[in-house]
């Protein structure tokens, strides 16, 4: 019952301090985005990258954007000395000097990972949780045989693939190392991110973008160059970065959720969809016409790294003429990834049954996602 003449107590949000590693990049963008517009918690939010910005892209007066080689142990121990008050690590990023399923790549991320904890860890007295982001890779290596028509869904409890070196095991392995039993931690497994951002290598939005922007300058057809099975068929999982970012935010302030031992989530759209099917809305998107037929839009012999290697002076020209923020080519587009996404050789598929379970329900439906960070590429005039 309520006293008569009594004030109602307004509890104060709960206070938490994110460092963000690769916040420049798909999924970083958007986590330090829904970390400082967040109604439920006040944060502070620590964004940490290799290159520095090339504008202040974030105005917020909670955030605080680092420059740091995080290979070079001693300049990751300066720069990270003010993150004693830091209560949450979001790992977004990797290092790709070298090839994915080598053993220098393992190593190179493992030293980039173990610099960073060796900085934050025994400073970082109110550490509450650790995300790692990998990916759907997890589940297979490309070393092994394969049949291209199986379909299988792996669901976060498949054992690890037996062949090949994948890093995403090393650091797992390192954070069991460092963590467990201490820290409670997740692992978010996506397929293919859509987002928006121009530091990002695997940047399918970006590649879109430009491909479609130089199709339309010069009257050129918008083809889909990959394998019939890769047109006609799912055989990767699309992860929206709103949905990727939500679901570490969500693993990371839930306790309800979460294990000293690590919890794994794959982190995908989890809905249908075939190229054949989106391509058309794509096209239509960027103002390009003439889709009435399948042939006009596939070709199994047409190769993206080939067709757009010269193309980058045909960019140069969009972003002079329309006013957009300087890019060369390269900073958005990366063809040779196009070209390995639609021709990828066997299905990669996850289910969301384990997260639907625990009750995060954030889904998007794939196209819808594609046509919003188009539209967010705009916004932030990466193209016009």
């Amino acid at each position: 019952m309520a006293i008569k003449g009594s004030k109602k107590i307004e509890c104060a949000p709960v206070r938490y301090v994110a460092a963000i590693f690769g916040v420049t990049g798909l999924v970083g963008k958007e986590l330090a985005r829904r970390l400082l517009s967040s109604s439920k918690c006040q944060w502070k939010v620590y964004g940490i990258a290799r290159a520095p910005q090339i504008k202040e892209t974030i105005q917020n007066p909670n955030y605080h954007f680092i420059s740091c080689n995080l290979q070079n142990p001693s300049e990751t121990r300066q720069k990270l000395s003010s993150l004693g008050d830091v209560t949450h690590v979001f790992w977004v990023t990797w290092a790709s000097q070298f090839r994915l399923d080598s053993a220098e790549c393992c190593e190179e991320n493992k030293v980039m990972m173990s610099n960073v904890l060796n900085a934050i860890l025994a400073r970082a007295k109110e550490l509450k949780h650790v995300s790692l982001q990998t990916g759907t890779k997890h589940y297979i290596s490309l070393q092994e045989p394969f049949n291209a028509r199986e379909v299988r869904y792996y669901d976060e409890q498949c054992p690890r693939a037996s062949t090949g070196h994948n890093f995403y095991y090393v650091l797992e392995d390192l954070l069991h190392e460092r963590l467990d039993g201490k820290i409670p931690w997740s692992i978010h497994r996506p397929g293919f991110i859509l987002g928006c951002s121009h530091r990002t290598l695997y940047n399918l939005i970006g590649s879109l973008c430009v491909y479609g922007m130089i199709c339309k300058k010069l009257k050129l057809p918008f083809v889909f160059g990959g394998t019939r099975e890769c047109w006609e068929e799912m055989c990767i999982d699309a992860s929206d970065a709103r949905l990727v970012a939500e679901q570490h935010i969500w693993a990371a302030t839930t306790e309800t959720i979460q294990s000293p031992h690590g919890q794994a989530f794959n982190a995908i759209n989890g809905s249908g969809f075939t190229w054949k099917e989106t391509w058309p809305a794509i096209g239509m998107k960027f103002g390009l016409v003439g889709f009435e037929s399948d042939n006009m839009m596939f070709c199994q012999d047409f190769m993206f790294s080939t067709t757009m290697a010269d193309k980058g002076g045909i960019w140069k020209e969009i972003v002079m003429q329309e006013g957009l923020v300087q890019t060369e080519m390269n900073d958005l587009a990366n063809w040779e990834f196009l070209d390995i996404l639609f021709r990828f050789p066997r299905k990669m598929l996850g289910t969301r049954n384990k997260v639907d379970g625990l009750g995060f329900t954030m889904r998007f439906q794939t196209l819808d996602s594609i046509l919003f960070w188009i539209d967010v590429m705009r916004e932030e005039k990466l193209i016009p």
